[in-house]
């Protein structure tokens, strides 16, 4: 079955010359052959003349499509799919998409115990995670923050502080893409697009249950039921109800989340499906963020030490409304429409240590941040995709529009010292006022910092404004065959964005009301890959994107767009029935007109004149070496140089040098029959902050034990940093952001499947 991708290609190649109908891609029939068909997909049928002996195929009416209708990675099972579609509207094989893409599946994530999109990042190959709290932590790739995250190709904002990275127990599978992607989604940030894929739907009834505890008083229960709901199992329905809580391994750190997912699916006709999705997500927890240094020197208290309040609060609702519809056409091609629909609502109130760290009184200063958030935003788009063929081998385009429009609405307070002013009016002296002793920080007493700073009190700032993020866009992609080994991909995107920041009321700035727009903006791709046989495939790309800023000039006007692009080359692989892939890539980056602050003699303004260059190199092995035997691994290495403009202060926070690993086996006879053992380990080199605070690089090993009772009953342990490993996952400013890594943690588990 090694050169089953060549030979199917092949024998495409020959069905659009001489077959009576084609309804494939050019990368589908690679993987028909060894996939369960749809029920509701069409089949496929070949002759040939074997009479003759001859090896030419006289007609072929190819009428399957399976890689348009791949299967979900629970049915597939194990590490490894045989595509993606992430960055290309419809699916593709990972080999044919000349970019870095990582794959979670549903098997990876439940033999690690994910439960949040922090957890997934964290231990996936050539990302970095800035931890905070779960929902609230920030993902980084090759440098660069992602801000926004799709559903099923849909995009809606992802923002650290508002909480809003999803729980992933409603999603099949995680795809990760590195680096710019304007063609489909030109006003995103360079480090790239992370795509989760919902649960489908499935035609025969199904059903599991799964509940946790361990450390910390961690507790996780989930229902997840699937099946027809009509006879003919032409409309079929999915619910999965969750609930997540923790209390967390600092003290009165407490974090519950509670996730609804329904989804519908109907067959309209044998060619026509239509999906419709509800999902809301709840959080309520008690921020942390993390602790101060002494003289930007890091500190080792117990890591169950709080810097906040008992009082902290945090609370959130997201609710995402999301519609398609999908059409296979006779003559191959696919068309597919989608919406989503998001709104978030986040509330904050919370302290944490502040100023310049711990005096010599082994005291500390309180900072405080609130914040009243409403979120509301919009995504459609529709394409098409056809394969045609060119010079005896199958070719592909895809045309397509899209458009999203993005609405926040702000209400912030925040001070650097939030007992200052009323300690000053106290008559404490001004070197002690509103310093905090260390020891019991959290017991300091409850301050409503968004209503201090909304009355004008003295040391609060207050700001209270509106962003807008408008785009429309047409975009195509043409993949082009002049040769069976070759593929020249190249495509374009028109755009049209506008941007309004209005400002109501801010104390640094005042009323602002500002807007940008441009109405052709052009974003080029381009990307090659040359297979090498039957396994390996040599890729280069160049993409594009823009991404609009709400920073203003001396003027008052909003500065023009950064402007990232991106040239990647490396060489991918794919092993045993493509059970197992592979990359090297290599990399460089350029971040043009980042706003940079200027200070001249009347005021300080922002311009567009910041400029950076990125470049590394990632090494990435996932999949099954044998059916019991799965594997992730990866090395990513990243060197950041400021040509010009600020320091990037982010940057700082990346280290040199990431490296993840992660095992499976399952024993399918002998003593040890039904068990399954797995273990790895994540680590990363040094790293330190814009304020010169230096965290030493560190490394963890997890495990996991399962059994398999019954086909249906499996229990799980889970133990994280099993060495019990002190270390600070992340650094920041002299008084927060610097945040321990968790102790050595168990969870167990028991799920029941029928």
């Amino acid at each position: 079955m090694d050169n089953l991708r060549c030979q199917c290609l092949r024998a495409l190649s020959c069905v659009v010359f001489g077959a009576v109908n084609i309804y494939a891609s050019p990368l589908v029939l690679a993987q028909q052959t060894n996939a369960t068909p749809n029920a509701s997909a069409p089949t496929s049928a070949s002759e040939a003349d074997a009479d003759s002996g001859s090896t030419r195929l006289d007609t072929i009416t190819v009428t399957g499509n399976q890689l348009y209708r791949m299967q979900p990675s629970e049915q597939t099972k194990g590490y490894a799919v045989s595509a993606a579609t992430v960055g290309t509207k419809t699916p593709a094989a990972l080999r044919d998409i000349p970019q870095s893409i990582s794959v979670i599946t549903r098997d990876a994530m439940q033999d690690q115990n994910f439960h949040t999109l922090d957890e997934v990042a964290r231990k996936t190959p050539g990302l970095r995670i800035l931890p905070n709290d779960a929902g609230r932590s920030s993902i980084y790739s090759r440098g660069y923050e992602y801000n926004e995250y799709d559903i099923d190709g849909l995009p809606a904002p992802m923002a650290s502080i508002n909480g809003t990275l999803p729980d992933v127990g409603v999603f099949d599978r995680a795809e990760i893409l590195r680096g710019p992607s304007g063609l489909f989604n030109s006003t995103s940030e360079l480090g790239g697009i992370v795509n989760m894929v919902l649960k489908r739907p499935t035609d025969t009834f199904q059903g599991k249950v799964t509940g946790s505890y361990g450390s910390w008083n961690q507790r996780y229960l989930e229902a997840d039921l699937s099946g027809p709901l009509n006879k003919s199992g032409t409309v079929r329905g999915r619910m999965v109800v969750s609930n997540n809580k923790t209390d967390g391994f600092s003290k009165h750190n407490d974090n519950t989340s509670n996730n609804f997912f329904g989804t519908i699916e109907a067959d309209l006709d044998d060619a026509t499906t239509a999906r419709v999705s509800f999902l809301r997500n709840d959080r309520d927890m008690s921020p942390s963020n993390g602790n101060p240094t002494r003289n930007g020197k890091l500190i080792h208290y117990p890591r169950n030490k709080y810097f906040g309040g008992k009082w902290n609060d945090f609370s959130s609702q997201q609710n995402d409304w999301i519609g398609e519809l999908t059409h296979y056409f006779e003559n191959g091609g696919v068309g597919h429409i989608g919406a989503r629909y998001s709104n978030r609502n986040t509330d904050y109130n919370y302290a944490f240590a502040g100023g310049k760290g711990v005096n010599e009184n082994n005291q500390v200063t309180a900072a405080g941040t609130s914040a009243s958030v409403s979120q509301h935003s919009l995504a459609l788009d529709a394409s098409y995709s056809q394969p045609f063929g060119t010079f005896g081998n199958v070719s592909e385009f895809v045309v397509g529009t899209d458009y999203k429009r993005y609405a926040t609405e702000t209400e912030t307070g925040k001070s650097q010292n939030i007992y200052g002013a009323s300690d000053r009016k106290a008559g404490v002296d001004s070197t002690s006022a509103g310093f905090r002793g260390v020891d019991h920080f959290d017991d300091i007493s409850y301050v409503n910092i968004l209503g201090s700073a909304r009355q004008g009190v003295g040391g609060f700032k207050y700001h209270n404004g509106r962003e807008t993020h408008e785009e429309y866009g047409l975009y195509g992609k043409l993949t082009f065959r002049p040769f069976e080994p070759l593929a020249l991909i190249a495509g374009g995107r028109l755009s049209s964005y506008r941007v309004n920041s209005r400002v109501y009321a801010d104390s640094d700035t005042g009323d602002i009301n500002a807007h940008r727009k441009d109405d052709a903006k052009f974003t080029p791709y381009a990307g090659m890959v040359l297979d090498l046989g039957d396994h390996h495939s040599l890729y280069a790309s160049y993409s594009q994107v823009f991404d609009p800023q709400t920073d203003t000039d001396k003027n008052g006007n909003l500065i023009e767009p950064r402007k990232g692009e991106q040239y990647e080359v490396g060489i991918k692989g794919s092993y045993l029935d493509d059970k197992l892939n592979a990359r090297v890539s290599l990399y460089r980056m350029y971040d043009k007109n980042r706003a940079t602050s200027v200070q001249d003699t009347s005021a300080s303004y922002n311009s567009a004149v910041g400029k950076t260059r990125n470049q590394g190199v990632e090494v990435e092995v996932t999949g099954s070496i044998t059916p019991q035997w799965d594997v992730i691994a990866g090395y990513s290495y990243l060197d950041t140089k400021v040509k010009s403009g600020d320091d990037e202060a982010t940057f700082l926070l990346m280290p040199k040098n990431t490296y993840n690993l992660w095992t499976q086996y399952a024993f399918d006879s002998g003593w040890l029959n039904h068990f399954t053992m797995g273990g790895g380990i994540n680590g990363m080199s040094s790293f330190h902050s814009s304020q010169g605070v230096n965290a030493p690089g560190y490394a963890t090993v997890d495990t996991m034990f399962a059994y398999d009772f019954t086909s249906n009953l499996r229990g799980q342990l889970n133990v994280n940093n099993i060495f019990d490993r002190k270390y600070y996952e992340r650094v920041g400013g002299l008084g927060t952001f610097n945040i321990y890594g968790a102790p050595r943690s168990a969870v167990a588990s028991l799920s029941y499947s029928f």
